[in-house]
């Protein structure tokens, strides 16, 4: 396995449109892992290929207790309204209110070419949105209705370190 470079705004890669995986092969799983792996070094929850600059339909998720596959995802179904804050490895230092759906079904292709269904509620749903948007060359930025100033950011970020305090 091996880090890969994550692009950012301003690289034309980001703004194609991604084609089918066809060839589920070693070179595919290499991929996957090479995603994996540069998820992890980021600390991000979701990577799509086009963020290493490879337009190929595949994303990886961190659900919390494991990283799950998705190649050739498509949503099925969606219900619900979230209203959160979104952040991208590819916008860094960025952040911007975005609606999203509350609920996502969802069906891929694992690295073998066999297909299942996934279902995510609250940041997992919101995750497939904004790694699905990739495939299609958006952003967050294009569905923001608010994009966080820096002091709007760091007020924010002070007074979540306040209430875990009091939590605590």
């Amino acid at each position: 396995m091996a880090l890969r470079k994550i692009i950012t705004v301003g690289n034309p890669t980001l703004n194609k449109t991604c084609r089918p995986v066809t060839n589920f092969d070693e070179r595919l799983a290499t991929l996957i892992d090479d995603m994996k792996e540069t998820l992890i070094q980021a600390n991000g929850v979701g990577l799509a290929a086009p963020q290493v600059s490879v337009l190929r339909r595949v994303v990886v998720v961190d659900i919390g207790d494991e990283i799950i596959e998705l190649v050739n995802p498509r949503i099925l179904e969606q219900s619900g309204e979230q209203d959160g804050l979104e952040g991208c490895l590819s916008v860094p230092g960025q952040y911007g209110q975005v609606k999203r759906p509350n609920y996502v079904k969802l069906e891929a292709q694992d690295r073998n070419g066999d297909w299942y269904e996934y279902e995510g509620e609250e940041l997992i749903a919101r995750c497939f949105c904004h790694e699905l948007e990739h495939l299609d060359g958006h952003l967050y930025t294009e569905k923001a209705y608010h994009m966080l100033t820096e002091e709007e950011y760091e007020a924010l970020m002070h007074a979540d370190e306040e209430e875990a305090e009091e939590q605590a």
